[in-house]
């Protein structure tokens, strides 16, 4: 089948159905806007299995996303969307660029989360953007952030808590919408969840487990990748 889209992590591939795509994760890895990269064995399997159970818990909780069925280790079937062109950040704990912007040391907990809005563009560094940039460069309307907005705390509020029931803190993470192209106009969640878009620490001993082993030269990617896939497993 015709592939038709390939990023950093994932390739997208047509299929006999036009409302479905297939999801192929990839095992490269990047950090610092394609700067940094590596390929890791094992790493497409890993996020596959990984952001597939997420989605299957999302999807019992009632959160609509593009999931479909996983086909085989670094396969899946998703339904067709348009992706909003904005990435949202949900923040727990400071960490990464919310340190290097305020200068906050690492590891102070919020009062309550941290929503952020960039612009989903490698080529412009995926700038922070607020209401009023999203408004004139009509990415989302005033009534599409505020589904993103309410979205984005379910997802983090039923997130933080399948993972703290794992021994792992939610620190951070990303997420993405699209609207189904069946005509429906409904935004779902898209893309993955998986330790490439989110910042997990054991809750124990505070060790990353997570993208930034590799973003810092920490060693030891897969393993963490591996143990964040065991101790969900676990909890089925």
């Amino acid at each position: 089948m015709e592939a038709l889209y390939e990023g950093k992590a994932k390739r997208l591939w047509a299929t006999e159905d036009s409302q479905v795509l297939r999801m192929e994760f990839k095992n490269d890895a990047t950090a610092f806007n394609g700067e940094k990269k590596a390929q890791f064995d094992n790493k497409g399997r890993l996020n596959n299995t990984i952001s597939t159970l997420i989605y299957g818990q999302l999807e019992k909780a009632g959160i609509p996303t593009h999931f479909v069925r996983q086909i085989d280790d670094t396969n899946v079937l998703v339904r067709k969307v348009d992706i909003i062109m904005i990435e949202v950040i949900v923040r727990n704990v400071s960490a990464g660029s919310f340190c290097k912007r305020t200068g906050i040391e690492e590891g102070r907990a919020f009062g309550q989360p941290v929503i952020e809005f960039s612009i989903k563009s490698d080529a412009l560094g995926d700038p922070l953007v607020n209401d009023d940039y999203i408004r004139e460069l009509e990415l989302a309307s005033a009534d599409d952030l505020v589904f993103l907005r309410a979205a984005a705390l379910k997802v983090n509020d039923f997130l933080s808590q399948l993972f703290s029931r794992a021994g792992l803190r939610l620190v951070d993470f990303k997420l993405e919408f699209g609207r189904l192209t069946d005509g429906s106009g409904t935004i779902v969640l898209a893309d993955e969840i998986s330790p490439d878009g989110c910042r997990l620490w054991d809750l124990k001993t505070g060790e990353k487990m997570d993208k930034d082993r590799f973003r810092r030269d920490l060693g030891g990617v897969m393993e963490a990748y591996e143990e964040v896939l065991k101790r969900l497993k676990e909890l089925s």
